[in-house]
């Protein structure tokens, strides 16, 4: 006498039912034309499907993989960013904020204000966009030269702005802005606007001294337009282009006691009133 099959209740959340049916409809294990679960948990038992952990990626995996997302978000290589986030979210290990945002880059996909943007500088049309800051408040810029840079890892939209309120740099490059790429919301209107576009960014040309071993470490730069050698050797005298003395300074400011901006006078003063800040700080603590 054959001996009956023995039914197993399973007592699962609806979102992994639900993750179990997908599966079982990959897998073609179906009851007419709806997945059955029944089938896939035999098959399992049965060793027809191989099992592999979802667990044992490294957190170092998950941040270059994520990092790698952002920056082919970046570059508008949209499918290939919509492959790596499918990817990470079949991980286990990916946090809930990571998800989250995951899940919001699939939900919107920025393919449209990407390609505006895009098509806008490379026709030299003025535009005006929705830029959200790191605190998440919305500002509007009215952008008549635009350029895609890398800064710190990171694709940015170096641009000049009419808007100058909220801008702390020098009066020479105060219509000068930096918005991050991934910081322009997916859903933002970028529209043309009347004017005319200008050729560059505002610019102004800095001076500044290196001395001892940074004086032979140091790299010329694609903005650097004089580059000597001082009779006091070994003294080091460059002259760049800036057009943000936000990145200047973040540049130089490891190597403070080694390089000395020399001009323009504003610039200068902007970077003594930084060290005086961070002096100050430091005088009023219990080290």
């Amino acid at each position: 006498m054959g001996r009956k099959g023995e039914s197993i209740t399973l007592s699962i959340s609806d979102r992994d039912k639900t993750q179990l049916e997908e599966i079982a409809l990959e897998l073609g294990m179906k009851w007419g034309d709806r997945p059955n679960i029944s089938k896939l948990v035999e098959a399992i038992a049965r060793k027809q499907i191989q099992i592999s952990k979802n667990n044992d990626w490294s957190s170092d995996r998950i941040e270059a993989l994520s990092r790698t997302l952002g920056l082919l978000i970046d570059y508008g290589e949209i499918e290939l960013a919509k492959a790596i986030a499918n990817l990470l979210l079949e991980r286990s290990e990916i946090t809930t904020p990571l998800r989250r945002d995951i899940e919001r880059i699939l939900d919107k996909p920025p393919e449209i204000w990407r390609q505006v943007l895009d098509r806008y500088i490379k026709q030299n049309q003025p535009f005006r966009l929705i830029y959200r800051d790191a605190a998440d408040h919305p500002h509007e810029f009215s952008i008549y030269h635009a350029q895609i840079s890398p800064h710190d890892k990171r694709l940015y939209l170096d641009c000049w702005c009419a808007e100058t309120t909220g801008s702390d740099d020098i009066e020479t490059l105060r219509h000068n802005r930096c918005l991050r790429i991934d910081r322009i919301p997916a859903e933002a209107a970028i529209t043309p606007i009347q004017g005319k576009w200008r050729s560059q960014l505002a610019q102004v040309t800095v001076t500044f001294q290196l001395s001892g071993k940074l004086a032979f470490a140091y790299k010329p730069k694609k903005d650097d337009v004089d580059d000597i050698w001082l009779n006091d050797y070994p003294i080091r005298q460059i002259s760049r282009t800036v057009s943000s003395t936000f990145w200047f300074y973040r540049e130089i400011m490891p190597y403070a006691e080694d390089c000395e901006i020399i001009e323009p006078e504003d610039v200068r003063e902007k970077f003594k009133e930084k060290v005086r800040s961070l002096y100050l700080k430091y005088q009023g603590s219990s080290l």
